[in-house]
């Protein structure tokens, strides 16, 4: 059985895709950082479900604290699906923005990605088989006034990603980035009200976390195996 970490499945779009990739076959490592109960809760409900699934905690910006928990994971055989979904937005605009917030919001989504995905690279490209998965945002991709910490370092993720599946491809590793737009969850509702969505989004609706995982199931799969490098868009033709 295939192994898959997914990083902040605690979260409305990691659960669904933790969800997803459980009923795929896939043994789901759901990882947290302050949510470990909601985690655990999602593993159980998993494993209740007749799926395999554990849960486990460590701070992704953290970079010996993370490489320790990933050893721990991989003495029990190498991770050949990573989906890179932790993430998290802290918005103002740049002229008023202190460093602490740039640097924490760039630490957690583009930093985060090298703590996470280079321990597991080589384990992986043993195995000659390996789904890479990372979320980035249409912030990266149009901007959006607030964020220029974000889209920086959701930008910073296409690029790296770009590279790291010329790097991986002739172990048959595919790596690729799924940028949603607005998406149903706790994050969008704080920000977003049913008539901003309808004018900013050409679907006139958000999506659905289910929408997002169902993207990321089929990347992880079989029949994506020749497509990679590839920052494949999911917002209503926002852009």
């Amino acid at each position: 059985m295939k192994r898959a970490l997914v990083t902040g499945g605690s979260g409305d779009i990691g659960a669904a895709v933790c969800r997803a990739l459980a009923e795929s076959g896939l043994h789901v490592i759901v990882h947290a950082n302050s949510r470990l109960e909601r985690a655990r809760a999602l593993a159980e409900a998993l494993r209740a479900a007749g799926h395999s699934a554990e849960a486990l905690a460590f701070d992704l910006t953290d970079e010996p604290a993370c490489r320790a928990a990933l050893e721990g994971l991989l003495e029990s055989g190498p991770i050949q699906v990573l989906v890179n979904n932790a993430g998290l937005h802290d918005d103002a605009p740049l002229a008023g923005m202190p460093a602490e917030q740039w640097r924490r919001v760039v630490e957690v989504n583009l930093n985060g990605f090298y703590n996470v995905t280079q321990p597991l690279l080589l384990p992986m490209a043993r195995t000659r088989w390996g789904r890479i998965i990372s979320l980035s945002s249409v912030a990266a991709q149009l901007g959006n006034r607030g964020q220029s910490n974000y889209a920086a370092a959701k930008a910073g993720l296409h690029g790296a990603s770009r590279s790291l599946a010329l790097e991986m491809a002739s172990r048959n590793i595919t790596v690729n980035v799924v940028s949603p737009g607005v998406i149903a969850g706790e994050m969008t509702s704080e920000v977003f009200d049913a008539e901003t969505i309808k004018r900013i989004v050409p679907m006139r609706r958000a999506g659905t976390p289910e929408e997002v995982a169902a993207l990321v199931n089929f990347l992880a799969s079989e029949q994506a195996g020749y497509i990679s490098g590839q920052v494949i868009g999911i917002n209503g033709a926002m852009g």
